[in-house]
C-alpha cells in the first residue's frame, strides 16, 4: 500500500493546561505536514482546560474540540479517535500535547501504517532510551510488564501517547478506562478485536515543563490497581 493511497488523516491531540506549549506543538506539526501529500486536520481536544490553551490552540490553526468537564487522558483520546471516525478519516495519531512527541516521528509513523498491515502502531521511547531517566525507564519498562502479564501483550512502551490509528482501527476500537491506565486497556482492547500491532522507534523529548506534567511512578500502582480490576471482573464474567 502506497502512502499515497491514504490522503485523509486526523492529528489528535489531547490537552488540559497546556496554552504555554500547545501553540508550538500545533506549529511544528503544520510545517512537518504541510509538504507531507497528507490531506491533514489537528485536532485539540480540550479536557476542559482551566488556563488558555483553546485559544493558543485556535490562534495556531488547530480545530478544537471542548470538553465541559475533565475526563481524563483516556477519555479526551477516546472524543478526538470518535470525531476522526465519524468523520471519515483514513488514518489518525495521537501525541501528547506538551511537546514530548517530534512531529516528524508523528509523520514516520504514518508512513511506517500506511505501507504496512498494522491497525494500532506505537512509538517506543524504550526502543531508543536517549533522553529518558532512569526512573522513566524503570516506570514504563514496568508497567510494560504488567500489560504483558494481564493482558498476554508483549510491547517495550505500553504507555506511550504517540499512536497511529488505521481505519479499521478506528472503527472497532473502544475502552472503558479513562484515566492513563487508558494505555495499556487499549493495548487489551485492540488485541481482543484481532488488530495488528506493532512498534516503531521515536525520540523521547523531556525537557522541565514536560518532566513535570507526565506520570510519576507512584501513579502506576494506581494504574495497576484499576488494571487488575478490570482483568478480574471481566475474566468472571466471560
Amino acid at each position: 500500500m502506497s502512502s499515497h493511497t491514504i490522503k485523509k488523516v486526523a492529528l489528535v491531540i489531547p490537552a488540559y493546561n497546556e496554552g504555554t506549549v500547545i501553540g508550538s506543538v500545533i506549529s511544528d506539526l503544520h510545517a512537518t505536514f504541510k509538504n507531507s501529500g497528507y490531506d491533514y486536520r489537528i485536532i485539540v481536544v480540550d479536557d476542559a482546560s482551566r488556563d488558555n490553551t483553546i485559544a493558543e490552540a485556535q490562534k495556531a490553526g488547530a480545530y478544537v474540540i471542548k470538553h465541559i468537564l475533565n475526563t481524563g487522558s483516556g477519555g479526551a483520546t477516546a472524543t478526538g479517535l470518535s470525531y476522526a471516525y465519524q468523520n471519515d478519516f483514513d488514518m489518525a495519531t495521537t501525541s501528547d500535547a506538551d511537546g514530548q512527541h517530534a512531529a516528524e516521528d508523528v509523520l514516520k509513523g504514518l508512513y511506517i501504517l500506511a505501507k504496512s498491515e498494522v491497525d494500532l502502531l506505537i512509538g517506543s521511547r524504550l526502543m531508543n532510551k536517549a533522553g529518558m531517566s532512569r526512573v522513566k525507564i524503570l516506570g514504563n519498562t514496568g508497567l510494560s510488564f504488567i500489560t504483558y502479564v494481564l493482558f498476554g501483550i508483549n510491547v517495550t512502551d505500553s504507555q506511550s501517547g504517540l499512536r497511529v490509528f488505521s481505519k479499521r482501527a478506528l472503527s472497532g476500537l473502544k475502552w472503558k478506562t479513562s484515566g492513563y491506565e487508558f494505555c495499556s486497556e487499549m493495548l487489551w482492547r485492540a488485541k481482543q478485536i484481532r488488530l495488528n500491532i506493532d512498534e516503531f522507534p521515536i525520540k523521547a523529548i523531556y525537557t522541565e515543563y514536560s518532566s513535570a506534567k507526565g506520570q510519576n511512578n507512584w501513579n502506576g500502582f494506581n494504574i495497576v490497581k484499576v488494571l487488575l480490576r478490570r482483568r478480574i471482573v471481566e475474566m468472571f464474567s466471560e
